[in-house]
C-alpha cells in the first residue's frame, strides 16, 4: 500500500502528520517513510534517521562533437525544453534544461551527440527508529526536482506499506510524487487560501484517478468552507486536527508528537485505520466499475 501525504499549499502540517502517521503504524505495520520533498527535506528532522548509505542521482546529457556536427538543428527541433541551441555554426547546450530523454542523441542525424552524466542530487538512506528511511537531496541551484523524486521512488522496497511525503503545491514535484500511489491523504487548514489549493489538489488527484480524502488541520481556528466543500464534493474527511499548544512546542522542538505523548499515538494510529479503509473502499469501487464495464 503507497500512501501519499501531500497538501495543496505549503505550511498545512503535512510533514507532521506524514511523520506522526509513520512513528504511530510502525510498531503493529511494516512501514518505509520516503520523502520525497527533495528541495527542502525536514521530515528527518522529526524522525532522526541513523543516514547508513549516499548515492548520487545523474541524469544524462547531451555531449556535442562539433567535428561531427553538421548545425542541421534537429537536436534543438526535438527537445521540448530548450536545452540545446542551434545557429549557423554554433551550437549551445543548457545542461540544467536538459531531461535527459536522450532523443536528441537519437535523432541525431550525424551521430555527433553523445550522453554524459550530470549529478543533480543524491540519496540518503538508513533508518529511523524501526523505520526504514529515504530522502533526497537536490543540489543548489538545479532547476529540477522530478528526476530525482523518479529515482527516489523507484530505489526497492521491502515494506508492505510505504509512505511518501509529498513537497507541496500541485506543480511538477507534487504530480511526480502522487503519480502510482494507492491514496493520497489531502492535508489543509480550514481558511480561504487552504480551500483555495485544495480545490487545486483535488484537481491533480482526479487528473491521475487516484482515491483520496482529507485531513484537516488546526481544524478549529477556521471556518467550514473545507468541510462545506468536501460534502459537495464527496470527498471523504477522514480526521479534524484541533489546534493545539504542546503540538505546537513539540514541533518547534523538532519532536514527533506521539513520542511524547499517547494521546496523539491513539490518534495518529486511528488515522492509519481509517486511511486503511478508505483504501479497501477505494479498490472495492474501482473493482465494481471494472465489472461493469465488462
Amino acid at each position: 500500500m503507497i500512501i501519499t501525504v501531500a497538501s495543496g499549499k505549503g505550511g498545512t502540517g503535512k510533514t507532521t502528520i506524514a511523520t506522526n502517521l509513520a512513528l504511530a503504524s510502525c510498531a503493529k505495520n511494516k512501514v518505509q517513510f520516503v520523502d520525497c520533498d527533495v528541495e527542502e527535506p525536514n521530515a528527518h528532522i522529526f524522525l532522526k534517521p541513523q543516514i547508513e548509505h549516499t548515492e548520487a542521482v545523474v541524469i544524462p546529457v547531451p555531449e556535442v562533437n562539433l567535428e561531427q556536427c553538421s548545425y542541421c538543428g534537429k537536436c534543438a527541433e526535438i527537445c521540448a525544453f530548450n536545452a540545446l541551441a542551434v545557429f549557423k555554426e554554433q551550437l549551445l547546450v543548457f545542461p540544467e534544461l536538459c531531461h535527459g530523454c536522450g532523443g536528441c542523441s537519437y535523432f541525431c542525424p550525424q551521430k555527433a551527440i553523445t550522453e554524459s552524466p550530470r549529478e543533480i542530487g543524491a540519496i540518503e538512506e538508513g533508518l529511523a527508529q524501526e523505520i526504514p528511511f529515504k530522502h533526497g537531496r537536490l543540489n543548489p541551484g538545479e532547476a529540477m526536482s522530478p528526476p530525482l523524486i523518479k529515482a527516489l521512488k523507484q530505489k526497492g522496497s521491502s515494506a508492505e506499506n510505504l509512505i511518501l511525503d509529498a513537497p507541496p503545491g500541485t506543480s511538477c514535484p507534487a504530480v511526480t510524487t502522487v503519480k502510482g500511489s494507492d491514496f493520497c491523504l489531502l492535508v489543509t487548514e480550514p481558511t480561504p487560501f487552504g480551500l483555495h489549493d485544495l480545490e487545486l489538489a483535488v484537481g491533480m488527484v482526479k487528473k491521475l484517478a487516484l482515491p483520496c480524502a482529507v485531513l484537516v488541520n488546526r481544524a478549529d481556528i477556521g471556518t467550514k468552507c473545507i468541510d462545506e466543500y468536501c460534502a459537495q464534493n464527496d470527498i471523504p474527511v477522514l480526521m479534524h486536527i484541533p489546534w493545539d499548544k504542546k503540538l505546537a512546542q513539540l514541533y518547534a522542538q523538532g519532536e514527533a508528537a506521539v513520542l511524547h505523548d499517547q494521546y496523539w499515538d491513539k490518534l495518529f494510529a486511528q488515522l492509519w485505520g481509517e486511511i486503511k479503509k478508505a483504501v479497501s473502499v477505494a479498490k472495492n469501487n474501482k473493482l465494481e466499475k471494472e465489472v461493469e464495464r465488462r
